[in-house]
């Protein structure tokens, strides 16, 4: 098997996992929600507001403050929301696996054996400080 022939399995694998499947739930529940939706569309619109505001010549200070008050408010609500937060939580649990995956792909190319390279224990600085958690 070449190694591109083992990474597409190991990408299928992937996608049978426990965090896979918990992301990609959370994103078609977002996807769905149609409130969800239309807040991040009402987020760009004020977005496309600010951009416009900000390019003219005699730009009015005031009402790009205040479109901006208004635009940080909606990102705040969009990101307290249940399924935008659950949508986080999902694909930092997946990213962090990844990153797993990927510091254990260096460690290979860089000599270390990959049968007893541990990403958790090299990652861990010693400091809690610096640190999102043991595995």
């Amino acid at each position: 098997m070449t190694i591109m022939e083992m990474a597409r399995e190991m990408g299928k694998v992937i996608q049978e996992s426990d965090e896979y499947k918990a992301l990609a739930a959370a994103r078609t529940a977002s996807d769905n929600d149609e409130d969800l939706q239309k807040q991040i569309e009402q987020f760009n619109v004020l977005r496309m507001k600010i951009e416009i505001e900000s390019g003219k010549d005699d730009a009015d200070q005031d009402r790009i403050s205040s479109l901006n008050e208004d635009l940080m408010n909606l990102y705040t609500e969009i990101m307290q929301g249940e399924k935008m937060v659950a949508f986080n939580a999902a694909k930092e649990t997946m990213d962090s696996l990844m990153n797993e995956v990927t510091m254990l792909l260096t460690a290979a190319v860089n000599g270390e054996d990959p049968a007893t390279y541990d990403p958790a224990a090299a990652a861990c600085t010693g400091s809690c400080a610096t640190c999102g958690g043991c595995s």
